[in-house]
């Protein structure tokens, strides 16, 4: 089965860390992973029961250190984007969906739950593969972190081996990056690109591509690079007649 880690980013309560603990155990999860964290003292040791050893053995790591090391990066939110037109929380998946998402997967699975007062960020949501949300009620969405880590880990519990290994993140940030060079390539509107990437991110992230996938992803945008250039040096391809320039929607 996959590797699922536990992150929560910069918790405000050690009293949650210690229930977060508590729940993780619960359903057979141990790896916790905190990114600046409070102060923790006999509180959360109290607060985590008989899951101290999940407490006393979570890892204190940095945000760029949690993904550099993810084959899959889940963020998970109460706030949600109201259409696909806006990328930054689309698509998303419940816990459920989540489970199928990562259950054939050999790697490790990070998760993350932000800030009890605003959750994540934007900017820590764009890093992410896939968004998560748990349905609730219109009339109070917002759940308490360590009920919220509850319901994902009661999904996500007793999950069947893993059959493949992904890309890397290393070699999926290569695939972003040659993506956004192509981009230039096509002369795609600069003020787009942006979201473009993040689809593209987005789409690549719930697809798990393995890494025969991705090199071969690289190798169709190099094929499509060196026929492009090959036609403007003979002057059937001129850059001001590339795809996307001009482009309205």
């Amino acid at each position: 089965m996959p590797q699922i880690d536990i992150v929560l980013v910069e918790p405000l309560y050690e009293g949650n860390i210690g229930f977060a603990s508590r729940v993780m155990k619960n359903f057979g999860f141990h790896n916790m992973v905190l990114i600046n964290p409070p102060k923790m003292t006999i509180e959360a040791e109290a607060r985590a029961s008989h899951a101290k050893d999940v407490l006393h053995n979570a890892e204190l790591l940095t945000l760029d250190e949690v993904f550099e090391r993810s084959d899959i990066s889940v963020a998970t939110t109460g706030g949600l984007s109201k259409s696909v037109s806006h990328p930054m929380r689309m698509p998303y998946y419940s816990p459920a969906e989540l489970r199928d998402i990562v259950a054939p997967v050999d790697g490790r699975v990070s998760i993350l739950f932000g800030r009890e007062n605003w959750g994540l960020n934007n900017e820590e949501i764009s890093r992410c593969d896939i968004v998560c949300t748990i349905p609730t009620a219109e009339e109070y969405p917002i759940m308490n972190i360590s009920h919220a880590i509850g319901v994902v880990c009661y999904e996500l519990a007793h999950l069947p081996r893993g059959e493949y290994a992904l890309a890397s993140h290393r070699e999926m940030e290569g695939l972003y990056h040659h993506i956004g060079e192509f981009l230039g390539e096509i002369e795609h509107p600069i003020e787009k690109r942006e979201a473009t990437l993040l689809l593209a991110k987005r789409i690549f992230g719930r697809t798990r591509l393995t890494v025969r996938e991705a090199s071969t992803m690289h190798g169709i945008l190099r094929r499509a690079e060196r026929i492009m250039r090959i036609a403007r040096d003979e002057g059937k391809y001129p850059a001001e007649n590339a795809p996307g320039a001009g482009d309205e929607e």
